[in-house]
């Protein structure tokens, strides 16, 4: 890793809310996604990334919002690189939450944002009160205080889009294939066995996986991995179990994955979000 890069990671045990804040200089990060919302707010430098099939750059005071499963990577085009700070917010949490704002939502729905990057300063201030409340373990009504803020802000930016069994925008081979990767992600899957199950020859696989989630079937099984072992990580499992039940050669091979994407080792994500001893 740059010796100039550094994370500071932290999780909020009533919300399960994890809060990070991080500087990167050059690349920070390889497309990947999460199963979290994303919120968070450019302090410094130019932040610059794709998702969704476009290049964003965040400068100070913009707001970047990603839903779950929105593949984004992250670079610094200019030498002092950014700084930013981030809240990933859980769905169940979030939709709970947003039920005291929406007496009812639609039926058939889901939450999703607008847009990717916004100029919005009471969300910017919003954010980084959030922020700062969970990061610092502030009293306990001070931080349900300051998400509320956040949350009567964000609805700004949020809408109901319909939730689809298939979804209209992917090529059938693409959906095919995703659902085999979520239902066998810890299985060493090939090439041969994920285009037996979507019954087309390699290539066009491969091409349409491509085009539709902008990266290749086994990146795609890699990035599926990495958030599930997120997840245990958090709730305490240790690096090497977590390895071997994901499928993964070793716990060095998690780690360099797990850098890549996340800019932080495992053990290292472990100890910031779970109080259990390193062994």
């Amino acid at each position: 890793m740059n010796v100039h890069n550094w994370i500071d990671l932290a999780q909020d045990a009533d919300t399960g809310i994890e809060t990070l804040r991080a500087h990167f200089r050059g690349h920070a990060y390889d497309p990947h996604w999460h199963d979290s919302y994303l919120v968070g707010v450019t302090e410094r430098g130019v932040q610059q990334f794709n998702c969704r099939r476009a290049k964003h750059q965040s400068t100070p005071g913009k707001v970047f919002l990603l839903e779950p499963g929105d593949i984004h990577d992250g670079e610094a085009p200019t030498t002092e690189g950014f700084t930013y700070h981030m809240l990933y917010i859980d769905p169940k949490w979030l939709t709970r939450e947003l039920g005291a704002v929406f007496e009812k939502a639609p039926d058939n729905s889901e939450l999703s944002f607008a847009n990717t990057l916004t100029t919005d300063v009471p969300l910017a201030h919003a954010t980084a009160l959030a922020f700062a409340t969970l990061h610092h373990g502030e009293l306990k009504i001070v931080r349900q205080t300051a998400l509320d803020g956040l949350l009567e802000r964000l609805t700004h930016h949020m809408h109901w889009r319909a939730r689809y069994s298939e979804d209209p925008r992917l090529p059938l081979v693409a959906q095919r294939a995703r659902e085999y990767l979520q239902a066998h992600a810890h299985e060493d899957i090939g090439l041969d066995q994920l285009a037996a199950a979507t019954g087309v020859d390699r290539f066009r696989l491969t091409r349409a996986f491509k085009a539709a989630f902008g990266m290749a079937p086994h990146a795609y099984l890699v990035q599926l991995r990495l958030a599930i072992a997120r997840r245990l990580l958090a709730g305490g499992e240790q690096p090497a179990r977590v390895a071997m039940a994901l499928g993964f050669a070793d716990q060095s091979h998690l780690g360099r994955w797990f850098v890549r994407a996340y800019g932080l080792t495992p053990a290292l994500y472990r100890k910031r979000c779970s109080n259990l001893p390193d062994s």
